[in-house]
């Protein structure tokens, strides 16, 4: 962990929470002057007390109001006032704290969301899908739930304690010390609970996110438990999950739940070392009545609200972790630095190089060693090999999702790692086998990444890509709902799809990652159809399985073991008997078996 982590979470979020200084300050004002005029209705009885026993001497009296009726009058008056006041004021810091809440709450979120998509994919691989949403998610509420009540709780009894003193203190020295001594007892032992509870709640959030994530992921791959009847398994694992969380947090509420009774009893002796002092002072005559009846009303009132300070710091300690969970999300660094170079896309000749690249995954496993490719502009070049020869990786390192570690990537003779982000994805479009759509409809993906595009460019783009006939069969064509993943279509027409999604970038170079590998032969046709119209005039990188696709490559490079093997024209590489004949040799066999069967 880094070493700003070692700060408190509460000074981590008030730095957070820095923009709304004055909106903090005055919900903190408003709950303050609620409880003060909360504390007076006691004061009020003494003052009652005080004129029916004192009074032509009583201490309204002495303001200049000697009838005693008056002065119950004046009371009255004085009691509506004050309780007005305290309607009002508990009226605004309740808005005040709530929507203060609501914002920081949506910042956090948004600041979070927009961290976290700027993360490397590296981290994704690590990550689980549903683990970063019970951050986004409940950490994120737990906190609102902390500032929503929590935050005026703490003020107001800090008020309580400071006030009521006070006032003691002023008014009978000699027994007020008796009151205020519950009360560093009861702080310190809140303090020591907190410690207790600290790493508690911190395994309750750690659980929710191993529930969580497994949750997403049995959503995800519903399709697999129902056609291998592993319904039963999954119940039993999430029951698994669910039920640790439980655990953890019942070892939370165990603890959390003693504290109200324990400092009730340290409050009870304050209450009764007053009650019983303070009485034979009162009986001596050297402590006025009204105002012992207040001392023993306010003692309670002093120290009763210090049994809340159990739910309080069950709250607190709760946002504590969530905001620990967060804040450390937010200082996660990307790893892979912004290079400052603008580059305007139409200027983009599309001359791509790789100069001695070496490349190896954070699990050691080494992909890429001393690769050199030269792609001329313009030129359609392939790249083939067998599985795990670093077909893939190639593609990632040159969209810059992880940087090489060795050697250099160019674009026109540029390292690519000196060209802003944004504009080096911008100038290569990338059609994947697996074809990510959103939820929403065949035009909403289509324009994806170009949404400004007019409905008459979708269409243009979707006829090159041969996808305008089978969309307008869909139910509502262009404004189908294609469904979470694209579900409700085939694989070769998400594919086209896909490809329509990269004809609208119209990007400078075009990389096809095995975009035939998983469709039916009629599609394939179609495909290789709309690559021969929008290959022209753009560099393009096509990874292959199928060798047929790419016998007119401009070049065809055969890796192995990430490193360059051979390359040339596919007569020529079939001629030369190597590697790539043999891959062509197998693959036309298997055809000409199965013409023959």
């Amino acid at each position: 962990m880094p070493h700003h982590h070692s700060a408190h979470p509460l000074l981590r979020l008030l730095g957070y929470t820095r923009r709304h200084r004055l909106r903090v300050a005055s919900a903190t004002a408003f709950s303050v002057l609620n409880k003060i005029f909360d504390l007076a209705p006691p004061a009020l009885i003494g003052a009652a007390v005080d004129i029916v026993v004192q009074r032509e001497e009583s201490f309204i009296a002495s303001l200049g109001v000697t009838d005693t009726r008056d002065q119950l009058t004046v009371l009255a008056g004085l009691t509506l006032i004050i309780w007005f006041f305290e309607s009002v004021f508990e009226y605004v810091h309740r808005v005040l704290w709530r929507n203060l809440a609501q914002t920081v709450e949506h910042e956090l979120r948004i600041d979070a969301y927009a961290h976290v998509q700027n993360l490397d994919l590296a981290y994704y691989e690590d990550q689980s899908t549903g683990g970063l949403m019970s951050i986004l998610n409940d950490d994120i509420n737990q906190l609102e739930r902390f500032l929503d009540v929590g935050a005026n709780d703490l003020i107001q009894v800090a008020t309580t304690v400071l006030v009521i003193g006070g006032l003691f203190i002023a008014a009978a020295p000699g027994v007020a010390w008796m009151a205020l001594i519950p009360i560093p007892i009861i702080v310190y032992g809140s303090v020591w609970f907190q410690r207790k509870l600290t790493p508690r709640y911190a395994a309750v959030r750690e659980q929710v996110g191993l529930l969580n994530s497994q949750l997403a992921n049995n959503l995800g791959g519903i399709a697999t438990i129902k056609s291998f009847t592993a319904e039963a398994h999954e119940i039993e694992r999430i029951s698994r999950l669910s039920a640790e969380y439980r655990e953890r947090n019942r070892a939370a509420i165990a603890l959390s739940s003693a504290f109200s009774p324990l400092i009730r009893m340290v409050i009870v002796m304050g209450f009764i070392a007053i009650l019983v002092f303070g009485g034979r002072l009162a009986l001596d005559g050297s402590l006025n009545v009204g105002v012992y009846s207040v001392m023993i009303f306010m003692t309670q009132r002093l120290l009763w609200p210090l049994t809340r300070l159990g739910e309080t710091f069950d709250l607190y300690q709760r946002a504590m972790a969530s905001t620990t969970r967060v804040l450390d999300l937010l200082a996660i660094e990307p790893q892979i630095a912004d290079g400052g170079e603008p580059l305007p896309v139409h200027s983009v000749r599309g001359e791509v190089a790789f100069e001695k690249v070496g490349f190896t995954y954070g699990n050691g496993q080494e992909v890429i060693r001393g690769l050199s490719l030269h792609i001329p502009a313009g030129d359609t070049v392939a790249i083939v090999g067998a599985t795990g020869a670093g077909k893939s990786t190639v593609i990632k390192l040159l969209l810059r999702f992880y940087d090489v570690q060795q050697g250099r990537i160019t674009l026109d003779g540029r390292d690519i790692r000196s060209i802003n982000l944004a504009d080096l994805r911008a100038a290569i479009g990338l059609v994947s086998q697996d074809v990510f759509l959103f939820h929403g409809t065949v035009r909403e993906n289509i324009a994806y990444g170009t949404f400004a595009a007019t409905d008459e460019q979708i269409i243009a783009a979707a006829r090159v890509a041969e996808a305008h006939d089978f969309i307008m069969q869909l139910p509502q064509g262009y404004d189908t709902i294609v469904g979470e993943r694209g579900q409700k279509l085939s694989g070769g027409q998400r594919q086209r799809i896909s490809i329509a999604r990269a004809i609208l970038k119209d990007p400078p170079v075009l990389i096809l990652d095995e975009a035939t590998s998983s469709v039916d032969n009629e599609t394939e046709a179609a495909i290789q159809r709309s690559l021969e119209r929008i290959t022209v005039n753009r560099t393009t990188i096509v990874i292959a399985h199928r060798l047929s696709t790419i016998r007119n490559a401009d070049r065809i490079f055969v890796l192995e073991d990430g490193q360059l093997r051979e390359q040339g024209r596919h007569e020529d590489l079939v001629a030369a008997g190597g590697i790539y004949a043999t891959l062509w040799r197998v693959q036309t066999g298997e055809r000409l078996r199965m013409a023959g069967d």
